[in-house]
């Protein structure tokens, strides 16, 4: 105890992150995201390649955050009661073989299947690095902290389209896969070697009080709402840059896998709002906001239907100028929602977050095939209009109404995303 006590004040008088500490967590961020959004640049190739249809290509996109949302509501329990550093280092290691394989998969399924398993390992990483800093770091730090791991995740995202993108322009979708993980080997091993022991984590004796939680958060209107936000957000990303690439990918683009990767250059503008969003919010009414955000989004949406590549690359600016201070705004409400066990209640949004990303890559996909690209645009318009609704009509009281509504801060920062989860990438 005196140690751990001697080990804060420390911290807290030199103000300081330790360095290896820092590029640990940093890389844990980048590795988890570099891995999560790799295929969505290539998915016309995959289609190609493997003879298939763009809905089922789709797949290996939707795959991994079917397994996450999955796993998100338990890790966070589980690695409350078993630890942080013995998930982050195993789950990183071990998300190099699925990764590795899928570079051999000789079928889609076996390749949904690879990228199925990285959906199962990534929350390890990501969930509980943010619960990590939250243990060792005084709070200041810990706030500095996570802005700079969400750096990382964002350059993650971008990363792994982009370097799958060029790979496969230059060789094959199959030496793609091999570079990341390569790369993501070398995290792995990186991070076993400079992520410290924990000294401040104090574990919990068992889950019950966590799971008797659901019932209350899931009987909350204000959360519910939140939730759908979630599942919105994430359903519009998805949807607007995974069928976008097959119709540049088309005539009369003919786009390749590197240009297709450099599109999510926009992401970085979009991420560029979400801090703006934060202080907005803090002073402004958040469903004026909100319906601001979903303006941009159509706007956008609706550049998107032009044929110029310059009004279409304008309109998924916009997309992302709207899309990221939505989950901003949404996550800054869940502390100020929950009725307790805020934790929790991080953990069912990322879920429904997650789940949104889904169905983001599997429902525009008929429309797709029956109206193209406007069907896509269309259908994200119409859930832009369904959150703008849940929000509106969940996201009222007073501190709401007068504008003074203050963000509250959840039990531990969340990874959503985007903070980033959950997305941002």
């Amino acid at each position: 105890m005196s140690s751990q006590c001697s080990s804060a004040a420390s911290e807290a008088a030199s103000g300081t992150i330790p360095r290896g500490t820092a590029l640990a967590l940093i890389i844990a961020g980048f590795v988890t995201f570099l891995n999560m959004w790799c295929t969505q640049a290539i998915l016309p190739v995959l289609a190609q390649a493997l003879h298939t249809s763009p809905a089922r290509t789709g797949y290996t996109v939707t795959a991994p955050l079917i397994a996450t949302a999955t796993m998100a509501p338990v890790i966070g329990m589980v690695s409350d009661r078993f630890g942080r550093r013995i998930f982050i280092r195993g789950a990183a290691l071990l998300l190099v073989i699925p990764t590795l394989l899928a570079a051999f998969s000789p079928s889609l399924g076996m390749l949904i299947a690879c990228r199925f398993a990285q959906g199962l390992l990534l929350p390890f990483i990501f969930t509980v690095t943010i619960a990590y800093i939250s243990d060792e770091m005084s709070p200041a730090n810990a706030l500095k902290m996570v802005g700079i791991y969400t750096s990382g995740t964002i350059t993650g995202g971008f990363s792994g389209r982009l370097i799958v993108g060029f790979v496969t322009s230059a060789l094959s979708w199959r030496a793609g896969f091999l570079a990341i993980g390569l790369i993501t080997l070398a995290a792995s091993l990186t991070i076993a070697f400079l992520l410290p022991r924990e000294k401040r984590f104090n574990p919990t004796t068992g889950i019950s009080g966590a799971l008797a939680s659901f019932p209350l958060h899931l009987s909350n209107k204000r959360l519910l709402g939140t939730y759908a936000v979630g599942f919105g957000v994430l359903f519009s990303l998805v949807s607007v840059f995974t069928f976008i690439n097959f119709r540049l990918a088309a005539a009369p683009y003919h786009l390749g896998p590197a240009a297709l990767g450099a599109i999510f250059v926009v992401y970085l503008g979009g991420v560029a709002a979400s801090p703006v969003a934060a202080r907005l919010g803090a002073r402004m009414n958040r469903r004026i906001l909100m319906a601001g955000c979903a303006g941009l989004i159509l706007a956008g949406l609706a550049l998107t239907l032009f044929a110029s590549l310059w009004l279409i690359g304008l309109g998924l600016l916009l997309v992302c100028f709207g899309v990221f201070p939505q989950q901003t705004l949404a996550t800054g409400f869940i502390g100020t929602a929950a009725r307790g066990a805020k934790s929790t209640a991080v953990g069912l949004y990322v879920t429904a977050y997650y789940i949104g990303g889904s169905f983001g890559g599997i429902i525009p996909a008929a429309a797709w095939h029956s109206a193209g690209w406007p069907g896509c645009a269309a259908i994200t318009a119409l859930v832009q209009l369904a959150m703008l609704g849940f929000a509106w009509k969940s996201w009222q009281d007073a501190a709401l109404r007068s504008g003074t509504s203050q963000p509250a801060q959840p039990a531990r920062p969340s990874p959503g995303p985007h903070t980033s989860p959950p997305g941002r990438e």
